[in-house]
């Protein structure tokens, strides 16, 4: 039996609107386990995707990373991603704030690849091998255009998120296969 993407998936899928401000999404992923949300709009349709380092990449200074706090003051909260910033970047504070109250559609990657519940494992797992894109997780689309089994760009027309397939859930998946193999 070869695995599909909905053998694969999550089905509780955790994501974001394209109007969520960027300080929001930022918030919740210092308080989750991985790394980017889909952005999906009120029909449940994927937009886009945002990731850390989308949002990490609106603070950076140069080729620096830093520190950036949540919420607005006094940041009790941050995410840690360096600590390489000198003080010649004072103005770091004011490009947080300008940056704080955007929306996810201003920073979100609209070219998300996307599978399908059919999408076999070989399709995957070339997908998230891909040396062009470092894609990590796959949000799966049951689209009422059901041609095509691979992996696609979203559009406008094509159906709504039914869950997510991580690298780890293909990991765990080729482990155990091997595992029942021996």
């Amino acid at each position: 039996m070869t695995l599909t993407a909905r053998d694969l998936m999550e089905t509780d899928v955790e994501t974001v609107a394209p109007d969520d401000e960027v300080s929001e999404v930022l918030g919740r992923l210092a308080r989750v386990d991985f790394n980017g949300f889909p952005v999906v709009d009120d029909d449940g349709r994927v937009v886009g995707i945002v990731t850390q380092h989308d949002l990490v990449h609106l603070f950076q200074t140069e080729d620096r990373v830093l520190w950036i706090p949540i919420g607005l003051p006094p940041f009790t909260e941050t995410l840690t991603y360096a600590v390489d910033v000198s003080w010649d970047d004072l103005d770091l504070g004011v490009d947080l704030a300008r940056h704080a109250g955007r929306p996810i559609s201003d920073v979100m990657t609209a070219d998300v690849v996307t599978v399908a519940p059919e999408t076999d494992l070989d399709t995957i797992l070339d997908l998230l091998a891909d040396d062009e894109r470092d894609i990590n997780r796959l949000p799966v689309i049951d689209s009422e255009d059901r041609r095509s089994s691979g992996s696609r760009s979203q559009t406008d027309d094509d159906g709504t998120l039914v869950g997510i397939v991580a690298r780890q859930d293909v990991l765990r998946a080729v482990r155990d296969e091997r595992k029942a193999k021996r």
